[in-house]
């Protein structure tokens, strides 16, 4: 789900969605996935019936969105995030930081956060591609986050994902590892 006024409104082509699904398509090896996108305004009553909309009708184990997380006044993604929660994850907005502050200084505006929401993962991502696939994957000084994300789904009875170890290398304990799908 990306989120941004001007690319909702057509005013320039939406970079997120397209960069969601390519790194998403390089790293799950299975089961096989489909995705459900939305180009929606930052405006925070939109945006919270659109996340609820994907986990409680639609049945979107994770959910990501871009956009919408920085400082500015129109920047509402994290309060309709939180405001649909049930339980917040701090440990993936705060890698996210980590991550992208080994390329940019002003990660630290940036207001990234994660919830669970019934059986779903719900994750804000940096809107720029680039961002995106630097806070997913890691680099060598930092781990990115989707390394956590299989085994979060896990935990919360989502679906048993497997990565390509070459993309992004899921960790699961060693009694959580089941054997790979064929």
């Amino acid at each position: 789900m990306s989120i941004s006024d001007r690319a909702s409104a057509g005013v320039y082509k939406d970079e997120g969605i397209p960069a969601l699904k390519e790194w998403l398509a390089s790293a799950i090896a299975a089961p096989s996935w489909r995705d459900e996108t939305r180009l929606i305004a930052d405006e925070q009553a939109v945006i919270e019936s659109t996340l609820k909309e994907l986990v409680d009708v639609k049945r979107c184990h994770l959910v990501l969105t871009t956009g919408g997380t920085g400082p500015a006044p129109r920047d509402l993604t994290p309060e309709a995030t939180l405001a649909v929660a049930e339980k917040e994850m701090p440990g993936f907005g705060e890698q996210m930081r980590a991550v992208s502050l080994k390329y940019v200084p002003t990660a630290i505006l940036s207001r990234q956060v994660a919830v669970i929401r019934k059986q779903a993962l719900i994750i804000n991502l940096p809107g720029q591609p680039k961002a995106i696939a630097e806070t997913l994957a890691g680099h060598e000084k930092a781990q990115g986050i989707f390394a956590a994300v299989p085994y979060c789904l896990d935990l919360i009875g989502g679906p048993y994902l497997e990565t390509r170890d070459e993309v992004c290398k899921a960790f699961r304990p060693k009694s959580a590892v089941r054997k790979p799908q064929a």
